[in-house]
């Protein structure tokens, strides 16, 4: 792959995002965070990218895969009015069929391009499928990382927003903002287990779930990043202060620190 090619990609990105916006602000907001989210995780790849040692060729890859991750958000919410998946499609699916039909990837050869499509296709899955395996395994983790070091960033500057002036909030909040939380989300948490989008009921829910992705960080450089930039600790301090919320504190923050300890 050439520099040259990822520049086209950029330029086709740009042209393709800019027409989902029009005169519904609403809208506009949710587009524009998607789109300021790609950018961004175009820096954060290339970033591990050269941590994990990475070669030119590879980097490429791997940018242009951040590059196109989320292209299936734009037309999901455009149509549907929801990030959620379960209620409307499944965002990445999406996004390999908008770069199937626009044929953006045809001058790539066929490895590269399969590369590309397969992290696409697999970054927003609760857990990589078992038969991935080599640079197909490679690529995909690191996009799963990328995305997840700019979502604790947009997520983090969002419920700020929201609790500083909830009425006045333009982003969809997907659940309702009650002080519970659910004691089945709590218990995968302390037992490291990855959460089930389906069992989010509240939005104290979905951050909870949203602190057990570190369960699912691949690479040591990830999670140093989310310590060095407190987005742990930001996230606490948006949950109720119990017990419970103690324990999960406790139990994410030492396996954090011991992943890191190990360099694995």
């Amino acid at each position: 792959m050439y520099q040259k090619q990822l520049d086209r990609f950029k330029a086709w990105f740009n042209e393709y995002v800019a027409g989902f916006y029009g005169s519904d602000s609403y809208v506009n907001a949710h587009i524009k965070i998607k789109e300021d989210h790609t950018h961004r995780t175009c820096r954060e790849i290339l970033s591990l990218a050269d941590d994990l040692g990475l070669d030119a060729n590879q980097a490429l890859i791997a940018e242009t895969t951040a590059l196109f991750h989320d292209i299936g958000r734009f037309k999901q919410f455009r149509d549907y009015l929801t990030f959620n998946d379960s209620r409307s499609v499944d965002h990445c699916l999406l996004g390999v069929q908008v770069l199937r039909e626009a044929g953006v990837l045809l001058e790539l050869d066929d490895n590269e391009a399969e590369l590309i499509t397969t992290a696409v296709e697999c970054h927003g899955r609760r857990e990589l499928p078992g038969n991935l395996n080599g640079q197909h395994l490679l690529f995909s983790k690191l996009i799963r990382d990328a995305d997840k070091l700019d979502v604790y960033y947009t997520v983090i500057q969002n419920y700020s927003r929201y609790t500083g002036s909830p009425q006045q909030q333009r982003l969809e909040v997907e659940f309702p903002d009650l002080p519970e939380y659910s004691s089945e989300v709590v218990g995968a948490l302390l037992t490291g287990r990855l959460i089930d989008y389906s069992k989010l009921r509240t939005l104290n829910d979905m951050k909870l779930c949203q602190l057990g992705w570190v369960y699912d960080v691949n690479f040591a450089p990830t999670l140093k990043r989310i310590k060095q930039r407190g987005f742990l600790e930001k996230f606490f301090a948006k949950l109720p202060n119990t017990p419970d919320i103690d324990q999960v504190k406790s139990k994410i923050f030492n396996y954090v620190d011991d992943r890191i300890r190990r360099q694995v």
